[in-house]
């Protein structure tokens, strides 16, 4: 029987060999006849909305990201190489482009390499250089032609889409190569096209030295060139590699660079018609539509309850050549047929026809319930027994409903169903989970696109700690290791003398009845009740200078708070801002005055006035008295005028202590005053509680309040959360006996965790807005700096491993600069054991300077006593001199090297080192190697840091901090760096590194300093890393029967992962899983983890995975076919509809498909065996949140995104949600900013870069990839617009009495900037010079705007008739607004001269779904999301009011009459449903149950029609509401049963609604005949009763119908060339079901579906 071919798993196989004989024999006499009978396929693509570019230059930008360097060496590799011409094929050109490219790098980087090539993944980069070079060329008056051709080429492109034109030029078009040259160079002020041209430039001083003050901007994913130094001329090389051109101008450029007369980019573009003169290989990819791979597409066995498919027929296909053959060596119940073909090859044709006859009879979309029981197992059982796991399992999960009858027949093992359900104890039934080397993936985000750049950025690293000689071994126990997680914590430690409490609630009287016993802190409570329990558990200290409003109004909340018994123990600690001042200027001390003089008169700092008499008060007078003092200041300056227009004065301090002490005091208060004032003891008090307030960082916060060393704001609202926050971490600790009612609980909290110091630019940044830089990947360039520094230890501990290392960036010319060596010299001298530090002067001088001789000095110090005993009191002394005499010095003569070198030889022999070594290195030394040496460190700062030249900055084990002049950073911030970053990034690889076995390292070089460097490479390139925090431990999980475990000891990723096979997230997760292996062979541990008790098929669906491959490269010609998904085999008679699983950031449309994409039948195509579709990727999504600090997020803010020269080419708004917002983009350079009016008025945008805030007009946004972006966007209230607001109507007023105006209340500037865009008017689709003029001559007033939604041939047919409809009875103008996702092409080629004929309008709009928002994931329910869930963002802001018209609803009023309805100032107005049809009332769920209870007397509204006043839905937040409503009700099945209308009735408490008459809808399920003849708009409701199908319906309820649907018919016929099919006679209606008949009560809403 095997060698027949059958499967040898077959239980009957003599069985199966007779009923193949005999099927055969049948199929054989009938195999002509039944041809249309055989299966048929589907085949899918995606291509991108740009056209081809180029795969050589996708090659050089895949390795550029790879490393900068290796584009260079690739050029130089192409250009040198003259085998171009022996290539004549597209396959054979992507071989000899992987080949050059491989060479470059090591394995398993090529073969990313060469799949991220097939995978077409740099392709947007080229397009940004596109947008660029048109830029470059419009910028000059003789490239105007080409900037209009380029504009004219991208107009037409969206010609017949019914988009905003300002989006058509959001698409980079190629630009047309300018007068026939294929290259130029552009300096900024010139272009030159010809290469005398440059060579001239380049031979003039003068010219390039007058151009360098007009240079281009430079980005950061430039090319820039290795050599270029960054104060030369910029020329910037537009061309492609393997041009001639390129090639001569590359030469002479490179040279140049090299030189230092240029600074040398090259951005690669092969423009338009260049095409012919390039290599053979150069051009491989511009000649076809860029298809993409990256996505999956789902063929759903689609629900036909209702029946919805049109009765039309498809009169012609596109006919495409299907280049896939079927796969015959797959399964198919029992046989495997490319073995029987192999054996009997003359019963071809026989043989396929019983395939195809045993496929189409597997296909099953049920199955009884005991065939369902164990489903998941067995499924799991086959995967695990199979000799390609996870091929099996993708062909499983991607062919499922084939596939399932053979799968529940499988005997299961008892083993694997008991290890699964074991499993299942500690992971969700049907979970998935995935995790890369440790770090858990978020699988609803993952994508081919995302996935690859992790596991790329893990091989990088990977590859750089192999050549740091650490073991494989080692390697992935690194990548997989984990960083403890960051805590939220971070606590001062502000114990100290200079604390005032004003209450101690485990000692005073007041609190005495309280209950002592700690454990109550367990016990509930209800919400917002205090725990009275006298224990000091929430120390309140507020940080303040008392000369401050702000400090002052603090001391009011804590005495009201302790007034009123909070149960907190309150204290302040005082500070003068003078002083502080003072103490930074004078080095971190407090200035020393002469003798006899105070140094702080009375009247010079009031704050340091305020601090003694409130330590008189409270030594003299109680602590209590002394905060009733400062509250008496406040009042004192409150009484006398606004205290934030006028400075406290010193009558205001007199005043209020007079009126404290007047009461108790002995002597005069005038007389005290004038002793304070010269009490010196008091002053020195005051001072070193404002020098304590310096060491401790907390100056800089101006108002600060600490719970238990956790730093707040000083508001009463901060206060609580304090508390709220800190409760249950306390809770905690008391539950697992940690503290008792004997612990200090604020000495336990801060021993624990409390830090001497802080430092926002070190604690308070967020993840995000730290900067890192790989230490690693610098240090591995062969003459790089990094491996010739010599660092400077702790005395005594040079031998010592130091994992924190503190790479300081000094600028020895600067104040700052040299304050940062000198902290760092007593950072050591202080003693660290685990820190050590290297010294990098950032030095540009062109003379010889002091800054020179000082980084020299510390070269031979470092190089030859860096282990001596007072090295660190030299460096000292030698910083203290050089500031005091030098430091401001921008050159010395040879006098003063001489004066320099005795002063240095002075210091070194009074601390021991030999000063005759210093005096021949500084009398000796070579300038110009010294320079050689800066600036190699210069490149190094500028070209792999990214630092300017001139700053300081430190960098700890990459973690990069910026100095700047507004904070000093002291030792104490180098202690606390060393502390934070070795508890959060390094301690775990020390912990790793130390148990390394160094095997290819020479023993002798096993040092303490090899080993430091090794920990300070590695936890700098792990720092890079964008890697999420979450962690899980999959080892707990069994793995030894149900899990597919691949081992490869040599692979540096480690996958992890929990999957249902038989799940959506199993579908894209197999090939995913599969890819990994192939290119990567990646280790795996696979644990399967289906649902055990099934109810239902969890799969109905077909599912692909487009994948590139090799073969999509022609091997007869040039040309690149691109990866499609192909489904061979599909079910006959079963409706399919199509879906698309694409990455987040991706809108696509179908572009080509003549079937309904909804409605596949497949038997309907005839002799086709291929029913084609192609999509396209129309644009990326740019998403972001908007914030404002201390507030809500400016809901209804208006932003709009576009180029420097036209600003505004598309626009959104802030939703409240999140601040959520998001914007159609194209890859390209492009700039953010607010929109003119209102929202630019009142706000600002805000970036705080490098620890300082700034203000910019615009945020540039550079998308080059095909991941989209998600913006962080900060916004902030101008100066004196603090308390107006963004909009200001409440949803609450809506008694407008006809108001007719108030949308012109929200922003009178609105219209002017939201209507002006590209080319005038550029929102509409207008058809002018149209046969339809006289049409349109007709129609005036205001328009009628009206927004529909279809889907499916069907639904498109009604959409027509709708429209025309409309247009029969009105005589306005009327524009109609379509959801562009669900639209087939053929409506879209259309509708264009649908509009030209008829004279209306229209606009095509989509908005994508947010990913923070519940996904839907049935299509109708989606498309039902899309008519309620996005009215306030999917609309241009200037539409004030839309009504919506489903589409399968005819209009017989006018809609102008709607449309000017007053509506009461309700956002929304709906129709209530009719109750005359008393044979529905047993469907009415609104007049029962929850429904009943929730209206509250208010009616329930249909849905299919609707007004929608834009300007007050979006004034009261309405849409923001409903989203909230819908995020809590979707999440529950039973909910939302009709989402578009329950949503609206359910939120109408919120959003109210205005009732509309009911004359306005009538539909026949709900209404009683005698009302249909007062019908306004009729529409085809579903009949749950009768279930009568949509046309039938139709043509029996509405008597225009036929003739609207006629007509409609014809001029689609007409404008497609096709002939018009006669209509069917009219079926008699269905019997209705009596409404005596049985209902099931918890069904009825489901069966109300409209």
């Amino acid at each position: 029987m095997t060698k027949m071919g059958f499967c040898s798993r077959s239980r009957f196989p003599l069985f199966a060999f007779v009923l193949f004989l005999v099927v055969l024999c049948a199929l054989g006499t009938s195999a002509s006849a039944e041809s249309n009978r055989r299966p048929k396929n589907v085949q899918v693509s995606l291509r991108s909305k740009w056209s081809g570019t180029p795969l050589l230059l996708e090659a050089g930008e895949l390795l550029s990201k790879e490393w900068k360097d290796l584009f260079w060496e690739f050029i130089g590799i192409w250009v040198d190489s003259n085998d171009d011409a022996s290539c004549l094929t597209a396959k054979c050109c992507l071989q000899k482009i992987v080949k050059h490219g491989r060479f470059l790098l090591s394995e398993p980087l090529g073969s990313i390499f060469e799949f991220s090539l097939t995978l077409r993944s740099a392709s947007p980069h080229l397009v940004v250089y596109r947008q660029l070079a048109v830029d470059s060329l419009s910028s000059f008056p003789l490239a105007d032609e080409t900037n209009l051709l380029y504009e004219e080429d991208a107009l037409k492109s969206y010609a017949s889409s019914g988009s905003k034109i300002g989006e058509s030029l959001l698409t980079n078009v190629n630009p047309k190569s300018p007068g026939g040259k294929c290259c130029w160079v552009d300096t900024g002020a010139a272009l030159f096209f010809d290469l005398p041209e440059l060579l001239k430039w380049l031979s003039s001083p003068t010219k390039l030295a007058e151009d360098s003050s007009e240079q281009p901007e430079i980005f950061d994913f430039d090319h820039v060139h290795l050599n270029s130094s960054k104060s030369s001329p910029v020329a910037i090389l537009y061309g492609a590699l393997g041009t001639d051109c390129f090639k001569e101008f590359h030469a002479v450029l490179a040279d140049s660079s090299k030189k230092g007369r240029v600074r040398y980019v090259v951005r690669p573009v092969l423009p338009s018609g260049c095409e012919a003169v390039t290599g053979s290989c150069a051009s491989v990819g511009t000649q076809d539509a860029l298809n993409l791979g990256g996505y999956g597409v789902e063929l759903a066995l689609k629900n036909m309850e209702y029946k919805a498919m049109d009765d039309s027929t498809v009169k012609k296909g596109v006919t495409l050549e299907d280049p896939h053959t079927e796969d015959l060596s797959q399964e198919v119940r029992g046989f495997i047929f490319s073995k029987i073909m192999d054996r009997k090859p003359e019963l071809t044709s026989e043989v396929m026809a019983f395939r195809d006859y045993l496929l189409s009879a597997t296909v099953s979309d049920t199955l009884d319930v005991w065939e369902l029981k164990d489903l998941g197992h067995q499924t799991a059982q086959r995967i695990i027994h199979a000799s390609d796991p996870l091929q099996s399992m993708q062909e499983i999960n991607q062919n499922f409903p084939t596939v399932v009858s053979s799968l529940s027949r499988m005997k299961l093992n008892a083993s694997i169903k008991d290890e699964i359900i074991a499993n299942q104890r500690m992971v969700a039934p049907g979970k998935s989970l995935m995790a890369l080397n440790g770090a858990l993936l978020n699988i609803e985000d993952i994508d081919l696109y995302l996935l690859m750049d992790m596991v790329h950025e893990e091989l990088s690293i990977a590859d750089q700690f192999l050549k740091l000689k650490i073991p494989r071994s080692a390697i992935r126990n690194l990548l997989s290791s984990a960083s403890p997680p960051e805590a939220n914590t971070f606590r001062v430690d502000f114990r100290s003398t200079h604390v005032h409490y004003l209450n101690n609630l485990e000692e005073d009287a007041m609190y005495k009845r309280w209950r002592n016993n700690i454990n109550e802190l367990l016990y509930p409570v209800f919400p917002g009740q205090f725990r009275y329990i006298r224990k000091n558990i929430f120390h309140a200290v507020y940080v303040i200078d008392p000369a401050t409003t702000c400090g002052l109004e603090s001391v009011d909340l804590i005495l009201s708070m302790y007034e009123n018994n909070v149960p907190m123990r309150f204290g302040v600690i005082l500070y003068s801002t003078k002083v502080v001042k003072k103490i930074d200027h004078n080095g971190g001390k407090l200035p020393i005055h002469p003798p006899g003089v105070d140094g702080n008169h009375l009247g010079e700092d009031i704050s340091s006035l305020i601090i003694r008499l409130f330590s008189f008060i409270e030594e003299n007078y109680g602590t209590q008295l002394a905060f009733q003092f400062l509250s008496s200041v406040n009042k004192e300056w409150t009484i006398s005028g606004d205290p934030s227009e006028e400075s406290l004065e010193m009558h205001h301090v007199e005043g209020a202590f007079v009126e404290a002490i007047s009461s108790k005091a002995k002597s005069p208060p005038q007389e005290t005053l004038l002793k304070i004032e010269k009490d010196l003891e008091l002053k020195q008090k005051a001072d070193e509680s404002s020098l304590f307030i310096y060491k401790l960082g907390l100056s800089k916060l101006e108002c600060s309040m600490l719970m238990n060393g956790l730093i707040y704001e000083t508001s009463e609202g901060a206060l609580m959360n304090a508390m709220n926050a800190e409760m249950p971490k306390i809770q905690e600790q008391v539950y697992y006996g940690h503290i008792n009612s004997y612990t200090d609980i604020l000495d336990y909290l801060l021993s624990e965790s409390g830090h001497p110091r802080y430092n926002p630019q070190i604690v308070g940044e967020k993840n995000d807005q730290k900067k890192f830089v790989s230490l690693s990947a610098s240090a591995l360039d062969g003459d790089s700096i990094l491996n010739d520094i010599s660092y400077i230890h702790s005395h005594e501990t040079h031998d010592d491993l130091k994992p924190v290392t503190h790479l300081l960036i000094v600028n020895a010319a600067s104040k700052e600069g040299m304050n940062l060596l000198h902290e760092g010299i007593r950072y050591l001298i202080g003693g660290s054991k685990i820190g050590r530090i290297g010294v990098l002067f950032n030095i540009h001088d062109d003379s010889l300077s002091p800054s020179i001789l000082m980084a020299k000095v510390f070269k031979v110090t470092g190089t030859s006593f860096s282990y001596k005993k007072k090295l660190l009191d030299f460096l000292d002394q030698l910083c203290s001199f050089y500031e005091s005499e030098y430091m401001l010095d921008s050159s010395v003569d040879a006098e003063g090297v001489q004066l320099f070198t005795n002063k240095v030889c002075e210091l070194a022999e009074a601390n021991d080192l030999p000063s005759e070594d210093y005096k021949a290195a500084l009398l000796s030394f070579s300038v110009d190697k010294i320079k050689d040496h800066l600036n190699k460190v210069a490149y190094l700062l500028d070209k792999q840091f990214g630092l300017e030249s001139g700053v300081s900055a430190v960098i700890t084990n990459g973690r990069v901090i910026l100095l700047n002049d507004e904070n000093s950073f002291l030792s104490d911030d180098l202690r606390l760096l060393e502390s934070l970053e070795f508890d959060q990034r390094v301690k775990h690889i020390v912990e790793v590194i130390e148990k390394v076995e160094w095997q290819d390292v020479d023993p002798d070089s096993l040092t303490s300093k090899f080993i430091s460097d090794v920990i300070m490479f590695v936890s700098s390139s792990m720092a890079v890393r964008q890697r999420g925090p979450e962690q899980a431990r999959f080892e707990v999980l069994s793995a030894e029967y149900s899990a597919v475990v691949l081992d490869s000891g040599n692979s540096s990723i480690h996958i992890d992962a929990v999957i249902d096979p038989l799940s959506p997230s199993g579908q894209k997760l197999s090939p995913l899983l599969r890819i990994l292996q192939k290119y990567v062979q990646t280790s795996m541990r696979i644990i399967l983890n289906p649902v055990s008790s099934l109810v239902d098929l969890p799969l109905k669906n077909y599912y692909r995975y487009v994948v590139p491959t090799m073969d999509d490269f022609s091997i007869t010609d040039y040309s690149v076919n691109g990866p499609k998904a192909f489904f061979s085999n599909m079910p006959l008679s079963k409706t399919l509809t199509m879906n698309l699983d694409v990455p987040e950031p991706w809108l696509v449309e179908p572009v080509i498909a003549v079937h309904d994409l909804d409605n596949i039948l497949l038997e309907n195509l005839g002799d086709e065996r291929t029913l084609q579709a192609v999509f396209e990727l129309e644009a990326l999504v740019l998403t972001g949140h908007c914030a404002e600090e201390d507030h809500d997020p400016p809901r209804g803010l208006q932003l709009i995104l576009g180029s420097k020269s036209r600003p505004h080419l598309v626009d959104t708004l802030v939703m409240a949600n999140l601040g959520y917002w998001q914007m159609k983009i194209s890859p390209g350079v492009w700039y953010l900013q607010l929109a003119p009016g209102r929202s630019s008025d009142l706000y600002s945008l805000k970036e705080t870069k490098d620890g300082r805030k700034q203000f910019p007009l615009s945020k540039r946004i550079i998308v080059n990839d095909l991941r989209g972006k998600l913006v962080h966007l900060e916004v902030m209230k101008k100066r004196g617009k603090e308390h107006e607001q963004l909009l200001s109507a409440s949803a609450d007023d809506v008694s407008l009495k006809g108001d007719k105006v108030h949308h012109q209340s929200w922003n009178t500037n609105l219209l002017k900037w939201a209507t002006d865009l590209i080319g005038g008017g550029g929102q509409t689709r207008k058809k002018d010079g149209a046969p339809g003029g006289v049409e349109k001559s007709r129609r005036h007033g205001t328009t009628i705007n009206i927004f529909s939604i279809a889907s499916g041939h069907l639904y498109e047919r009604f959409l027509k008739i709708m429209i025309l409809s409309v247009l029969k009875n009105t005589n306005r103008p009327v524009k109609f607004w379509f959801i562009k996702n669900y639209l087939s092409p053929q409506f879209k080629d259309v509708i264009p001269h649908m509009a030209r004929e008829y004279g209306f309008e229209y606009e095509l709009i989509t908005y994508k779904w947010p990913t923070w928002l519940h996904k839907q994931k049935e299509k109708q329910r989606i498309i039902w999301a899309y008519k309620i869930l996005f009215l306030d963002v999917i609309f241009p802001l200037s539409l004030e009011k839309v009504i919506f018209v489903d589409a399968d609803q005819v209009v017989r009023a006018d809609m102008g009459e709607l449309y000017d309805m007053d509506i009461k100032g309700r956002p929304l107005a709906y129709t209530p449903f009719c109750d005359n049809n008393k044979d529905m009332d047993g469907y009415r769920f609104w007049r029962q149950g929850f429904w009943n209870e929730h209206l509250r007397g208010k009616p329930y509204h249909i849905s299919a029609l609707y007004v929608v006043d834009l300007a007050r839905f979006r004034q009261t937040a309405a849409g923001d509401n409903l989203r909230v409503f819908y995020e809590t009700l979707s999440k529950d099945p039973n909910s939302l049963s009709n989402l578009d209308q329950d949503l609206p009735n359910y939120a109408q408490h919120q959003v109210p609604i205005f009732s509309l008459p009911r004359e306005w809808l009538w539909c026949e399920s709900w209404c009683g005949n005698s009302t249909k003849s007062k019908a306004k708009t009729i529409d085809l409701c579903n009949n749950p009763m009768t279930k009568e199908p949509k046309l039938q319906g139709a043509r029996r309820i509405i008597s225009e119908w036929t003739d609207l649907d006629s007509e409609a018919r014809r001029f689609t016929a007409r404008i497609s060339g096709e002939e018009v099919e006669p209509q069917e006679e009219l079926p008699s209606p269905p019997k209705p079901i009596s409404s005596t008949d049985h209902i099931d009560q918890e069904d009825l809403e489901s069966q109300a579906e409209l």
